[in-house]
């Protein structure tokens, strides 16, 4: 099976940690895995603001932080996954909030893994 790699972007996330913005599904339904490479977050706003990346367990419906409350100062980027991999199965989600909605992210993720 051929590589698939895929960009997953968010912009102007939610601020609320009951809604937090879906960054990326992981193969919607299929048995297939994929693995985050890399996710950024750029805070474009003119205040610090702090980040909460989450992944989704959609097997077991919960949430488990990657990152909470982590400070990204103005004009900076936090990254949040950097060289780790995250598997993720199907359905499973990685989400993210932030302290103010001027928050960027930039997820990298091979699609299609057996």
């Amino acid at each position: 099976m051929a590589n698939n790699f895929k960009n997953a972007f968010a912009t102007s996330v939610s601020t609320s940690s009951g809604s937090p913005t879906d960054v990326y599904t992981a193969n919607n339904g299929s048995a297939v895995n994929s693995i985050l490479i890399e996710l950024d977050i750029a805070n474009t706003g003119t205040s610090a603001v702090q980040v909460t990346v989450l992944v989704r367990d959609s097997s077991a419906t919960t949430s488990y932080h990657l990152v909470k409350d982590a400070p990204v100062p103005v004009g900076s980027a936090l990254k949040a996954v950097s060289g780790q991999k995250i598997v993720l199965n199907g359905d499973d989600k990685i989400q993210v909030y932030a302290s103010a909605a001027t928050v960027d992210v930039v997820a990298s993720i091979l699609e299609d893994v057996t």
